[in-house]
């Protein structure tokens, strides 16, 4: 399974299943524009989780871990593994968030490479 990440803002670089792995709808970007494949809102981080992190880089190995965490009893994370690992396409982790290497999608790629 190759996995990509890719910020959704961005003009797509890539072509693959298109995963957004945000809770929220990112602000300003049409649902027709977004060319989605998938929207993995409960996969996402929780609200508190969300909140609680705001982004901020000095909180993010703690991110990762509750986050983690959350995965794990998450009811809906064996199927979208599986959803995943049945595509022969390059799988896209698209994101919201501005800092490309504190986020979400940086934390699912790794669980996911891992799971296997």
């Amino acid at each position: 399974m190759q996995l990509l990440m890719e910020r959704i803002y961005a003009q797509p670089q890539q072509a693959g299943f298109r995963v957004l792995v945000d809770r929220v709808w990112p602000r300003g970007i049409k649902k027709v524009d977004a060319h989605l494949d998938l929207w993995a809102k409960t996969i996402a981080p929780s609200t508190e989780l969300r909140k609680w992190f705001n982004h901020d880089p000095e909180k993010f190995t703690e991110f990762k871990q509750r986050y983690l965490a959350e995965l794990s009893t998450n009811p809906d994370w064996p199927a979208f593994r599986d959803t995943l690992q049945t595509q022969s396409q390059p799988i896209i982790l698209l994101y919201g968030a501005k800092d490309e290497h504190n986020n979400q999608a940086v934390v699912l790629k790794d669980a996911l490479t891992n799971a296997h």
